[in-house]
Formats: C-alpha cells, sequence, structure tokens
C-alpha cells in the first residue's frame, strides 16, 4: 500500500483562539470568571489546606527578614531546601517587595539541583510590573516564554496561571499587555491573539505599541486577513489609530489582493484628519505592483503630489517593480537613471536588484548581466538576492549550465547560496529532467547545514513526476513523512497528478480523503487536481462528486473547474453535458476561455454534431477570442476524421495565412487521414518533408497510385509549405516513422509497412511498443495470426516487453477467427507475464464467446470481471 501520512499537521494560520469577540471591553469592576483560572485557584488553596506542602512558618519569616534587610548572602546560615513550595511562598509573602521577591528567585535559579517552575515567574513579573520594574518584567517573561512555552497545553496553561496571581494579588495588569507583545515578537501569534481575546474579557485594553506589533508580525506571516479583523477590534475598544497602524492595515489590503480597499482606507483616515505618510503611500504603490496595476500605481502618485509627500527611494523601488511586472523594462531602466542624477537619493543594491529581477523574469539575460556589472562598476556590492534572480532567470530559460556556473560563482563573492539559491538550482534541474543532479544537489545541501524545506521536497517530486519516475517520487513522498517534513497543498496535489498518471484512482482517492481530512479545501487547485486526474480515466461521474463537494464546503470553482469538468465531459461524449458546465459558469460571470471552446469544438466532432461548430465559433470570436493554432488543429482533425480533406486542407492554409507555424501533430494527422483514404503518394509527399529519407522509394509506389486532382495539387502545396529542417526536429525521429508505419497499417498496406520497418531497422532506428503494436494489429485485422504472434516474438527478442494492449490485440484476433480456447489460454497466462488484463481484454473475450453462443463462458468473465474490481461498458446477453 501507499504509505499515507497520518501525523496532524498544524497550520501555521490558526484562527483566532475561540473567535474575536467584536464587543467593546467589559466595564464592570467585578472580574469575569474563567473556567481555567477557577481550577487554578482551587489547586492553590488545597496546596494551602495541606499543611505538609507548606514551609515552616519560622523559616519563612526568617528568610523573609533576611532578604528585606538586603543580607542575601546570610542565608547560607539557614539550613534549608529550595522547592516550588518555598520560592512560591516567599514570593507571595514578599509581593510588595520587589527587590527582595527578585534577590532571592535570582539564588534560586542559580541552585544546581533547582529550577523555579512556571507559577514562580508568574508570581514574580507580576511583583516586578507593579514597581514599573519593566526591563526586568519582560526579560522574565521572555525567560518564561522561552523555557516553558513549548506547545498548546503548556503555553495555555502559562496564561492561565498569570490570569490567576492577576486575581489574587489584584495588580499588575500590564503583564498581559507585556506578555502580548512577547507572543508578537517571537512570531508566536497564535497565542498573541489568545491573550489579545482573553484582555477583552477581562476588561482590559492593550496598548497601542502591543496592537501594532501583533499587527505587524501577522501581515509578515500572511495572515492580512486575520490582521484586519483585530484592527477592528482594536477600534471597537477605543484604541486610536497610529501612522505605523495606518501603514500597517493598509499592507494587510494589499495582502489579500484587495488594494481598492487600502485606498478607501486610505482616504477615510485622511477624512478624520490622520496624516498619512510615505511609508502608507508605499504599501498601495506595492499593492499595485504587485497586480501589475500600472494606472493605481499612477492614481497614488497623483495623491501624494496633491498631499504633499514627498517620494523617496522606496516609493520610486516600488514604481519600479510595477513597470518590471508589466514587462515595461525600458521605462523602469529610465527610473533608474533619473534617481541617479536626482542627487538626494541613494541609489543600492536592491535598486539594481529589482531591475536585475525584472531583466530575468523577461529571459533577457544579458541585460540582467549588463545592469549587474554596471552595479559592481559604481561600487556597490552583489548580494544573494542579484544572484538567486539571476540563478533563476538561467534556469526559466533552459540554460541551467549558465544557473550553474553562477551558483558555483558566488563564494568568489564570499556569498552563502540559501535555501532559495539551491531551490531554484533544483527546480532547473528537474525541468531539465536531470534529476540525479538535482539528488546530488541535496546532498550539497544538507553537507552545507541547509535543512530541505517542503519547498526542496515540492520541487524534486514535480521533477520526478514530470520526468514519469512515478516510483522515485512515491519513494520520496515515504522520506518526507519519515524526515518529518509535513507536506503541503502543493505536494498533495503533486502525489495526487502521480497518481493517477501511474492509473491507480483508489489510492488516489485515499490520500483525498486525507487532503480534505487535512482541511486543504480553501483553495480551488486540490479540486481542480482531482476533478482533472479522474476526467483523464474516464471517471467522470466520480468527478462530478468532487465538484458538487467542492460547493459544499463553500470553495468557488474558478474557470479551470469548469473548463477541466467540460474537458472531461467532452472526451467521455457527454458534449450536451459539457455544454451545461458552459451554461452555469456564465451565470457565476465567468467567460470561457479559447483553451475550453477548442474543447467544446472538439467534443462536438466526437459526438457527430459537427454542425454546430460554426455557430460555437461565431460565439467565440464575438467575444474578442481568436482561434490559434489549437484551435485550427481540432478543426483540422475533426474534418479529416470525417473524411473531409478538402475542407481540413483550406483550414491548413488559412492557418498559415494568419501566420501559425504548422506542427508534426497537425501534419500527421493530415497524412494518417490520406493513408486511410488510399492515398499513399499524398501521403508520402507531405511526410517526406518530415523525414530525413525518401519514403517514396521504399513505398514503391507505383505509377497508378499517382493521382493529378485538386487533393493532389493542396497535398503537394502543403509539402512545399513545410520547413523540412523545422519539421525534421520538431519531433524526434521514432514518432515520424511510427507515424509513417501507422499510416500505412491503417491504409491496409501491412507489407508495404513492415518493408518501410526493415529499412528504418537498417538505419539505426528503435521499434518501440508502439510500433510493433501497430504491426501487431494490421496483421490481426487481416487475419494473420501467425505474422501476429512472429512479431510478439520479434519483440521480445529486442528486449521490448509487450505491454496489455498488445496482447487485447492478439486475443481479439484469435476471438474474430473463433479460436476461443487459444484466446483463452493466453489470458490465463497475462499473470505470468506480470500484466494485469482490463476492462478491454474482458470485453473482448466476452464479445468472442458470446459471438460463437457460449454464454456460459461470457458469463463467468463477467462475474470475475466485477470480482477484480472492473468496470465494463458491455453487459453479455
Amino acid at each position: 500500500m501507499f504509505p499515507l501520512l497520518r501525523n496532524p499537521i498544524h497550520h501555521p494560520l490558526l484562527p483566532l483562539h475561540k473567535s474575536l469577540h467584536l464587543s467593546l471591553p467589559l466595564q464592570s469592576n467585578t472580574l469575569p470568571k474563567h473556567n481555567g483560572r477557577r481550577a487554578r485557584k482551587r489547586t492553590f488553596q488545597n496546596n494551602n489546606n495541606n499543611s505538609t506542602n507548606l514551609p515552616d512558618p519560622i523559616l519563612l519569616h526568617q528568610i523573609s527578614h533576611l532578604l528585606l534587610l538586603n543580607r542575601p548572602q546570610s542565608l547560607s546560615r539557614l539550613h534549608f531546601t529550595f522547592s516550588d513550595h518555598l520560592t512560591d511562598s516567599l514570593l507571595r509573602h514578599l509581593r510588595l517587595h520587589p527587590t527582595a521577591s527578585l534577590s532571592f528567585f535570582h539564588l534560586a535559579s542559580r541552585q544546581q539541583h533547582y529550577r523555579p517552575h512556571f507559577p514562580s515567574y508568574c508570581l514574580l513579573v507580576h511583583i516586578l510590573a507593579r514597581a514599573k520594574m519593566y526591563a526586568e518584567t519582560r526579560s522574565f517573561l521572555n525567560q518564561l516564554v522561552s523555557l516553558h512555552c513549548k506547545n498548546n497545553r503548556s503555553t495555555f496553561a502559562v496564561f492561565d496561571e498569570i490570569v490567576a496571581v492577576y486575581q489574587e494579588f489584584g495588580f499588575a495588569p500590564i503583564v498581559f499587555d507585556m506578555l502580548l507583545k512577547v507572543f508578537a515578537e517571537k512570531g508566536m501569534t497564535k497565542y498573541a491573539l489568545h491573550v489579545f481575546d482573553e484582555m477583552g474579557r477581562l476588561g482590559r485594553v492593550p496598548s497601542l505599541r502591543s496592537c501594532n506589533c501583533l499587527l505587524s508580525k501577522l501581515v509578515s506571516g500572511v495572515e492580512g486577513r486575520v490582521a484586519v479583523m483585530v484592527y477592528d477590534q482594536v477600534v471597537r475598544m477605543g484604541i486610536v489609530p497610529d501612522v505605523y497602524m495606518i501603514a500597517i492595515v493598509v499592507n494587510a489590503h494589499c495582502l489579500e489582493g484587495n488594494v481598492d480597499v487600502a485606498c478607501g482606507f486610505v482616504e477615510k483616515m485622511e477624512r478624520m484628519g490622520f496624516e498619512v505618510n510615505v511609508v502608507t503611500y508605499n504599501g498601495l504603490i506595492n499593492g499595485y505592483a504587485c497586480k501589475g496595476d500600472a494606472e493605481g500605481v499612477e492614481r497614488v502618485l497623483m495623491s501624494m503630489s496633491e498631499r504633499g509627500v514627498a517620494r523617496n527611494v522606496v516609493t520610486w523601488t516600488l514604481l519600479m517593480k510595477g513597470y518590471c511586472k508589466q514587462c515595461r523594462m525600458d521605462e523602469a531602466e529610465k527610473l533608474l537613471r533619473v534617481m541617479e542624477e536626482d542627487g538626494s537619493m541613494v541609489v543600492d543594491e536592491r535598486v539594481y536588484g529589482m531591475l536585475v529581477d525584472g531583466y530575468c523574469q523577461m529571459g533577457e539575460m544579458n541585460d540582467a548581466v549588463r545592469i549587474r556589472d554596471e552595479m559592481l562598476r559604481k561600487g556597490l556590492k552583489t548580494n544573494v538576492f542579484v544572484c538567486n534572480s539571476l540563478v533563476n532567470g538561467y534556469c526559466k530559460h533552459h540554460q541551467v549550465h549558465r544557473a550553474e556556473e553562477l551558483f558555483r560563482e558566488m563564494v568568489h563573492w564570499n556569498l552563502r547560496p540559501d535555501s532559495y539559491s539551491y531551490n531554484t538550482l533544483l527546480a532547473g534541474y528537474c525541468r531539465e529532467g536531470q534529476i540525479s543532479k538535482a539528488f546530488m544537489l541535496c546532498d550539497e545541501m544538507l553537507r552545507n547545514g541547509i535543512s530541505p524545506s517542503v519547498v526542496t521536497y515540492n520541487t524534486v517530486l514535480k521533477g520526478l513526476v514530470h520526468s514519469g519516475s512515478y516510483d522515485k517520487a512515491l519513494c520520496l513522498w515515504h522520506s518526507m513523512g519519515q524526515k518529518g517534513v509535513a507536506p503541503n497543498l502543493v505536494s498533495y496535489c503533486t502525489m495526487l497528478d502521480c497518481l493517477f498518471k501511474l492509473g491507480d484512482s483508489d489510492k488516489a482517492m485515499t490520500l483525498w480523503k486525507e487532503i480534505l481530512g487535512r482541511n486543504f479545501t480553501k483553495s480551488a487547485v486540490a479540486f481542480n487536481t482531482m476533478i482533472n486526474g479522474l476526467c483523464k480515466m474516464g471517471k467522470v461521474v466520480e468527478a462530478e462528486a468532487v465538484f458538487e463537494r467542492m460547493n459544499e464546503l463553500g470553495c468557488s470553482p474558478d474557470e479551470i473547474t469548469y473548463r477541466t469538468l467540460s474537458d472531461g465531459y467532452c472526451n467521455s461524449g457527454k458534449v450536451l453535458e459539457a455544454f451545461k458546465i458552459k451554461s452555469v459558469m456564465e451565470r457565476e460571470a465567468i467567460y470561457p476561455s479559447i483553451e475550453m471552446y477548442n474543447s467544446l469544438i472538439n467534443g462536438l466532432f466526437k459526438c457527430k454534431k459537427s454542425t454546430d461548430v460554426t455557430g460555437l465559433l461565431a460565439e467565440m470570436q464575438k467575444r474578442g477570442l481568436s482561434p490559434n493554432a489549437v484551435t485550427y488543429g481540432t478543426l483540422i482533425s475533426g474534418r479529416c476524421d470525417e473524411g473531409k480533406l478538402d475542407v481540413a486542407f483550406d483550414l491548413y492554409f488559412e492557418m498559415i495565412e494568419r501566420g501559425f507555424t504548422p506542427n508534426s501533430v497537425i501534419c500527421s494527422k493530415i497524412v494518417s487521414s490520406l493513408y486511410k483514404a488510399d492515398r499513399i503518394s499524398d501521403a508520402t509527399v507531405i511526410l517526406e518533408k518530415m523525414v530525413d529519407f525518401d519514403l517514396l522509394t521504399v513505398h514503391k509506389c507505383s505509377g497508378n497510385l499517382v493521382k493529378h486532382d485538386v487533393l493532389s495539387l493542396q497535398a503537394q502545396k502543403i509539402a512545399d509549405s513545410l520547413d523540412k529542417s523545422a519539421m525534421c526536429n520538431s519531433l524526434p525521429n521514432n514518432i515520424v516513422y511510427n507515424i509513417a508505419i501507422a499510416g500505412l497499417c491503417k491504409s491496409g498496406k501491412v507489407d508495404e509497412a513492415r518493408s518501410v520497418l526493415s529499412v528504418l531497422l537498417s538505419r539505426g532506428f528503435l521499434p518501440d511498443n508502439f510500433t510493433y503494436c501497430t504491426l501487431i494489429h494490421a496483421c490481426s485485422v487481416a487475419g494473420n495470426m501467425n505474422d501476429a504472434f512472429n512479431l510478439r516474438d520479434e519483440m521480445l527478442e529486442r528486449g521490448i516487453a509487450p505491454n496489455i494492449t498488445t496482447y487485447n490485440t492478439l486475443i481479439n484476433g484469435l476471438c474474430k477467427l473463433g479460436n476461443m480456447d487459444r484466446a483463452q489460454r493466453l489470458f490465463c497466462k497475462l499473470h505470468q507475464k506480470g500484466l494485469v488484463p482490463n476492462a478491454v481484454t474482458y470485453n473482448i473475450l466476452i464479445s468472442g464467446y458470446c459471438r460463437i453462443g457460449d454464454v456460459n463462458e461470457a458469463t463467468k468473465l463477467r462475474e470475475k470481471m466485477i470480482e477484480d474490481g472492473i468496470s465494463s461498458t458491455r453487459t453479455p446477453p
């Protein structure tokens, strides 16, 4: 079984503890009750009632007296053992004497076999805070959190104890605010939110500084939505925001993609009399720049000018970022020159780095290097960001060797590659199929003390799946769990894709249940991956169920969702259902893309409804969508299948006129259609341009096969339109040669196909499963089963293992000849050959037995098929 991870994942973006309370703080003088605190108070009272746990009152008095006299060194003359009960009792006894309390706590902490427990810390921080010894209070709160807040249980226990001490002492509520800030500064936003929430219950109001710290950490932790909710609560508490809070809230809105909302917020603040500084405006510019909205950036700049807010180097850098996002590199570089001429601005590595990154994203690597070199000539030093941008640019634009060279050169600039550097180069290796180099780089990461993150694993997983190394991907997934690296949404979607490509829908469904259980249901990506996998396997009904589940869980389908499901319907022959999906998405104001129209056109051809294609094309063009190369390829293929070669040829020439370059897929379809129409010479004329030898000679086409009609002239014209060198490089020779063999076989020219194969073998051609399966199928159709089996034996001699499709072809040929005994024997040997019969295998045999009237054998096979969990599209009579 596929090893699925079962350990629970704690999602980093947890909601507010018990939800945010959007009410005003309590005004009552009495403190609200708290179950955890009541339990803690009862424990304290019970301990007091147990005399065996209390220290000797005389000893307590002696220690307290010496501490109050500031003579802690004299305590050595007293014989006592440090314990939690003694420490807590003394702190309670000395709660109005912070210096004495602190002196004893320091002494206790220095003991070899004793360290104060967390309730002692809670007592001490209240004592110190009451005395306004805030520096010491913060220091001990940091110690308390570092030592005792290791998980949910311990952290909430610490907070409950702090509340209990506050209720007992009746002073120092500022401790709550200070604890909130400590949690926020340490990035423990989940617990900071808990403190923030509970302060409202206790009628306490956090300080503006602590709120700003919490909001800032939420935004930096990509929790913009939560930050906006916290801000709303802050305002309800009566806290007046300052310019820092306004800037943080703007960034929170922009983080969620709501830049217009952020703009409205700034305008509201200005109407209320708040002075908005350049930092806030820079946040708006960054928001629009990330969206590539240059007009939005211009509006913000105009607003800054109207209000007299001066632009700084950050403003210009963010404006440059916007131009780079829109690929307007000339304007971005002009900004650099303006900044250089302005003597008041310091143009640093960040500015140059932004421009370098922009050129890298566009693939203009020469310009990127030119700007990098200019930066070095100006006396600035290159940094990791600039190097990572260049490595990423080279990798994305298929120059991995250059990326590798630059990666190795980083050491000469005293730069140490970081995890992003490694992950970027890993992605480059995987994209190019250099998996062994990727694994070697992972080992290097470990040697250099950089632990592979979930991004690292995802990168290699994607590379393995893309290269077809599915078993290795499964092993890496298992290793990921053993190393304690929690998979994220990308990890799960990659593995779903892997399992579907393996054809293992059962394990994919098991993994899908785990995805739902881990609540990865907020994004449409997971649903789209699942729907796509099921549709590719022909399981459209199951895909429909996933689509319905998506709506139940409140995840909105996007254009990809609708297109994927529509494509599944089209491929399964349910084109009417596909058009229903189109209607649903249009009601949701989501309009079909050119890809979806191409899929619908293909579906209409498959369902023999080509008369509706013209109307669909008209609708597509009415919506401003022009046919692309795929559209023409689909139309040409459809017309070829209908035998309308003249129409297909007209479409081909129309495609050429519109500037689209024909590819081998389109030309191969035309060639195979000509073969099927018994126009061998016409097919050969075109195919000649796709291969690197004279097929006319091999085919030995006689004069009477050469026609001189309109189609022949058009075929010659198509051949003349092809750039032979480009076509030879567009597909591997093996694929083109297989097309030639398949075309001959489809036209019934098996002897000529075998003749072509003989010539190709002498030229170094390596036949594959497809080559032999095509020839075996042709022999079987012609009833030449001896030749078919001889070809099977030839495959084995060449080390090519026949697949289930090959054996299905052989079994089908035997069944058609009525040789059911031999067909049954071959079926029984499949397991010995390491092959598993599929639905096609069973249906061939069932049909064969039905054809000879042996209903009993057909029924037995039907029952075995159901027992093996294989669905059937046929039922024996």
